[in-house]
């Protein structure tokens, strides 16, 4: 039975793994996309405008 135990865990976390892979994917695209996208929209213009205004040369 010690087989058992020993393979117990990497199943488990394979099991986890590819259901975090399923979640990642399914939510890429649809209407979740715009939603992400006018986020890092709005945080990258946060961060130009803040940069603008400590007069940062750009890189």
């Amino acid at each position: 039975m010690d087989y058992v135990s020993a393979l117990v865990p990497p199943v488990v976390m394979a099991a986890f793994f590819i259901g975090l892979v399923v979640t990642i994917v399914k939510s890429q695209g649809g209407p979740n996309k715009a939603k992400e996208d006018a986020v890092v929209d709005a945080a990258l213009a946060r961060a130009e405008a803040t940069r603008q205004a400590d007069g940062t040369p750009a890189v």
